[in-house]
Parts: C-alpha cells; structure tokens; sequence
C-alpha cells in the first residue's frame, strides 16, 4: 500500500467520525444507520454494557429515543490502516445539550470497507465523564 493510499483511507474513516456526528446532531437516523455494517455493532458511551447489534437495531434505537437537541463535537480522530479493506480508529468526543452537563468520551471504532464504501463494523463509545 502506498503512503497516498493509505492517507486516503485515514481521511475516508476520519470523515465517517464526523459524518455520523453530524447526521446525530441532525436527527437523520436512516442515513446514521446505514453508515454501519448490515450486522454492525454500536454501543453507546451512555451504555457501554449494552451493545445494539445490527444495523436494523441500531436503527430502533435511535428512532425510539425522544427529540432532542445535541451538537457532538469530535477530535483527536487517529486512524490505524490495517489493510486496503479494514481499519480501526478512536477520537474524543464532547456532548452538549441545553440544560445538561458536558459528557466527555471516546469512541474506539472498526471500519469495513463495503461495496457502498467504507462503514462502521463496530463503534464502542466510552464516557470519561
């Protein structure tokens, strides 16, 4: 693999992390679902012991929850390219709503790379505080 190669699958992941933060923060849960594998995995930092697996899970769980307003703001984004087709990554992540305190955390993820290009397998979401 060559260093562009590999710089181009570091910036597909990194733009999957914020594109899932985005899409969050917008409440677009079909497109936030279909950023997962068909049998991914996620688990929320709010629930570390309780993994949602597959993308139809994962999807209820999101349309399940009540409306509410979030901005995820996500840094410190490193990607480890372990081959052309899987990867793994974690970054730091903030959450603030109106009238709640910051939580801070991080997510550990594992990137596949589909047909429909690359994809969480698995993203396992920790609070720090």
């Amino acid at each position: 693999m060559t260093a562009d190669e590999r710089r181009a699958i570091e910036a597909d992941c990194a733009r999957l992390i914020a594109l899932y933060a985005n899409l969050n923060d917008a409440g677009r849960w079909d497109e936030v679902a279909a950023l997962y594998t068909e049998d991914g995995t996620m688990t929320r930092p709010t629930a570390p012991d309780a993994p949602l697996l597959g993308r139809a899970a994962i999807l209820a769980a999101f349309k399940s929850r009540p409306p509410r307003k979030t901005r995820h703001v996500c840094s410190n984004v490193v990607i480890e390219v372990l081959s052309p087709a899987e990867a793994k990554g974690e970054s730091a992540m903030i959450l603030l709503q109106p009238d709640a305190a910051p939580l801070a955390g991080s997510f550990h993820d594992r990137f596949v790379l589909t047909p429909e290009g690359w994809r969480f397998a698995e993203r396992r979401g920790s609070l720090a505080w």
